[in-house]
């Protein structure tokens, strides 16, 4: 694996320095944005593997650059948030963010995040390689693709999404904890883990039109987490 480009988009110019200084310390090559629309050049002309981006920016938010940076290219995105509400963090998500930090934050839990996102990257581009579609009571599942359809229909759905499906779909009956699903999915656990699985297995629920009295796809195991119905 090659030098990994990441872009930093941060309009405070201390942070992003820090930032920048400390991943460039661990080997990343480092690009800076301050804004909302030179972080979408930067994007388009050097295709960073990953994108550090601040919530709250002049002009264009922090949302809406990532949605239009996940409109032609996935590209992960760890979104940084001086905001502690859950609705925020669920609302980055929905645009499509891999994972959160709240400021303050250290520079070492900022690097481990941006080591554990990339690995997952380079795990899902090996499963690409060797896997092949899925098919459960009307759901397929394409690895290779990306590509997600109910009863013959694509839907559409985040990364982070798509990988907790993949991975209840692949062992149904099999019940993960959140936990696991956080380890699974994310490469690590964390205090708040629980309840961002929770929202993200809601939003699959819902693309997937699930009747929550009785669940076609994905079941809740009260007290403990989720499995995928044999």
């Amino acid at each position: 694996m090659g030098e990994r480009t990441v872009l930093v988009v941060e309009d405070e110019e201390a942070i992003a320095e820090a930032v920048c200084r400390r991943l460039e310390s661990e080997g990343y090559r480092v690009l800076v944005a301050c804004d909302g629309p030179e972080a979408l050049r930067l994007h388009e002309r050097e295709r960073p593997d990953l994108v550090v981006l601040d919530l709250m920016l002049p002009g264009m938010d922090g949302l809406e650059v990532c949605e239009r940076i996940q409109r032609d290219r996935w590209t992960p995105v760890l979104m940084l948030t001086a905001r502690t509400e859950e609705t925020d963090k669920v609302a980055g998500f929905g645009a499509g963010a891999d994972d959160y930090l709240t400021k303050p934050f250290s520079l070492r839990e900022l690097a481990v995040r941006v080591r554990a996102i990339l690995r997952r990257i380079e795990r899902i581009e090996e499963r690409r390689e060797r896997s092949g579609p899925i098919e459960r009571q009307g759901l397929r599942i394409d690895p290779a693709r990306r590509r997600v359809e109910v009863d013959g229909s694509n839907v559409a759905f985040t990364p982070l999404e798509f990988e907790i499906l993949l991975t209840l779909a692949r062992e149904p009956g099999v019940v993960f904890s959140r936990d696991e699903l956080m380890e699974r999915v994310w490469g690590y656990r964390d205090f708040a883990g629980g309840r961002v699985v929770d929202s993200h297995v809601a939003r699959i629920r819902r693309k997937l039109n699930e009747d929550g009295n009785d669940p076609r796809f994905i079941r809740t195991v009260h007290g403990v987490g989720y499995a995928f119905k044999e």
